[in-house]
């Protein structure tokens, strides 16, 4: 289930809003120019390639591109059998920013995104048939946990604009990482 945890920035201890609603989720992200939303479930093979995904989610996608400019699309799938798991993991676990925006359709799975604006933290848990675009420039942080498991559709207008610029800040190590529920 989607969750919505917000800090504030000197307590990582006790979040100070807690949220599973979509709607409230989305309303609040809103307001620190996140946008959130959830696309309808789509039955997929457990082996669906990364065609098959995009076809499955063709309409949404092309909104998106129409909308917002986006040129290029693929597919991520990330196992806990995955080789390269604990390198990806690290990747994304230092604060950073991208100059242009991070938009992730999860498929199936999840994984935490954590955002920083002003004097706040959101911890977002994005569960399969969550969309999240983090603005260009906004400071965050990607956990997919240490046994992954997800599939999502990441859009770009340039996929060099993806690039993590790391802050340098160590903030991310004082906040919650993701630990999978058991299903």
């Amino acid at each position: 289930m989607s969750r919505l945890q917000a800090y504030w920035l000197d307590d990582a201890a006790m979040p100070m809003v807690e949220v599973s609603d979509p709607g409230m989720i989305a309303s609040t992200l809103a307001t620190i120019g996140v946008r959130f939303e959830q696309w309808p479930a789509r039955p997929l093979p457990a082996d669906a390639g990364p065609e098959a995904v995009l076809q499955a989610f063709a309409p949404e996608v092309e909104r998106l591109k129409t909308e917002n400019g986006y040129q290029a699309v693929d597919v991520m799938r990330v196992q806990p059998d995955h080789p390269d798991r604990e390198a990806l993991r690290t990747k994304f676990l230092s604060e950073h920013r991208h100059s242009e925006d991070e938009v992730r359709f999860f498929v199936e799975g999840e994984g935490l995104f954590t955002l920083r604006e002003d004097d706040r933290v959101y911890a977002v848990l994005c569960t399969a048939g969550d969309l999240i675009s983090v603005p260009a420039g906004m400071r965050h942080w990607f956990d997919m946990g240490a046994a992954p498991s997800f599939t999502v559709i990441r859009l770009y207008i340039d996929p060099a604009g993806w690039v993590a610029n790391y802050t340098g800040d160590t903030i991310a190590d004082r906040f919650p990482r993701h630990e999978r529920e058991a299903a």
